[in-house]
């Protein structure tokens, strides 16, 4: 393998007291919440705009905010739903449309007020660290490489890019390193919503493998929400074995996306037909929607049996009740039947929830960042009801809270007391 050796004099261009690196809902989340207390807050995103897979990816909906009883992802979480309901997004079935452009205008709004520094199409590429402290973020810009020195820094890369980079130790995927299959998301035109009716939308597929539409036999179809009018949002087709480190694996996963995306046009169509006998699709998502690349160890490891306890913790900083939701890892029936045990057999009755600990946001090995979002520290059972937006907006919350107070007290995040 040829290296080189490169070496260039890099502006430091941003001193914040807080440098949060995404603008997904756990970023967003942190951002808003650390400057509305004060902090010094710098944001970068790779995109164009905030809401991560929500709106660059076409994730169609917010899975629940509760748990049949209680509102769980209160606070910003409940900010962005209520701004969502207000502005006409569907709300069936106890989950939420996602109106791309809405949703982004509502961000857009959140940032000014907050009256944070961000920057779009800013991509984290390096990190400097040291003596367990992250001294140094550098990033890439249209306008070249520059650097970010923070006091205290927030991972809300989604990856753990921030954290991995740093010298955190971190997992990733089963015993096998394979994450779970990503999906490249797709919104749909044409749709009559009356006649569709609430039949699994997976009823023919038997039928359509049989007939050789598919080129992999995936049983596991999440399906097609509606968004509004004769619009629905497609979280159909898995993409296997998706490495969301590697662009390599990412750019091969995103031309298998778009091809079944024809495939799934003529089963919606033909198979279905109804209400979807005139749907077409009228574009992909900008880039995939991942759902599990690296879990950051932090101080503490929620497990699947912290699950199943529903468990409380000392330094909970909120509860969450999404079902342990692992998708196939493989086409065929075996995988679906054990994607299908795990979401039935574990599920939560109402009003049922477990706790996150602040220790489960504080990367083992680093004394000045946090993780936020779908990469915090868990195992994969957990991973997969913890990974989901709304529970990104509550330890998103956290983060920059902790943050906040740290910096206002002069301390680092784990001397901040998680009851304040």
């Amino acid at each position: 393998m040829d290296y080189a050796v490169y070496s260039k004099k890099v502006e430091v261009r941003r001193r914040p007291a807080v440098c949060v690196v995404g603008g997904g809902p756990a970023g967003i989340a942190a951002a808003v919440s650390a400057a509305r207390r004060g902090a010094d807050v710098y944001l970068a995103e790779a995109q164009g705009c905030f809401g991560g897979a929500a709106t660059n990816a076409l994730v169609p909906a917010f899975m629940p905010f509760d748990n049949g009883v209680d509102f769980l992802a209160g606070g910003i979480g409940r900010e962005v739903f209520d701004k969502c309901l207000k502005a006409g997004n569907v709300f069936e079935y106890g989950t939420l449309s996602i109106l791309p452009e809405t949703l982004k205008k509502i961000y857009d709004g959140m940032a000014a007020d907050a009256g944070f520094a961000f920057s779009f199409f800013t991509q984290l590429v390096d990190v400097e660290a040291s003596g367990g402290f992250v001294r140094r973020a550098y990033f890439a810009s249209k306008s070249g490489l520059f650097a970010v020195d923070a006091d205290i820094f927030i991972d809300a890369t989604g990856d753990g890019d921030l954290c991995a980079w740093a010298g955190a130790p971190f997992e990733m995927g089963d015993e096998r390193g394979v994450a779970m299959p990503a999906t490249l998301c797709s919104t749909w035109h044409g749709i009559d919503w009356g006649g569709v009716g609430r039949e699994p939308q997976n009823r023919m597929m038997d039928r359509a493998f049989a007939d050789g539409v598919f080129t992999q036999e995936d049983r596991h179809l999440p399906g097609m929400w509606k968004l509004a009018d004769s619009l629905g949002g497609g979280n159909i087709g898995h993409c296997f074995n998706v490495d969301a480190t590697s662009e390599a694996s990412l750019t091969e996963a995103m031309l298998t996306g778009r091809r079944i995306i024809g495939e799934y046009k003529r089963y919606y169509r033909q198979y279905l037909g109804g209400g979807f006998k005139d749907a077409r699709c009228i574009a992909t998502g900008a880039c995939l929607g991942v759902r599990e690349s690296r879990r950051v160890t932090g101080d503490y490891v929620m497990t699947g049996g912290d699950y199943a306890a529903r468990a409380s913790f000392p330094d909970e900083i909120g509860r969450f009740s999404y079902p342990i939701d692992i998708h196939a890892m493989a086409p065929g029936d075996e995988a679906y039947g054990e994607y299908h045990s795990k979401i039935t057999t574990m599920a939560y009755g109402r009003g049922e929830s477990y706790g996150i600990p602040m220790r489960a946001l504080l990367p083992k090995g680093l004394e000045n960042a946090y993780v936020a979002g779908r990469c915090i520290s868990a195992d994969r059972l957990m991973q997969s009801s913890v990974r989901v937006m709304p529970a990104c907006f509550i330890t998103g919350q956290a983060c920059g809270v902790s943050a906040a107070l740290a910096v206002a007290g002069g301390a680092l995040p784990r001397q901040v007391e998680t009851a304040r």
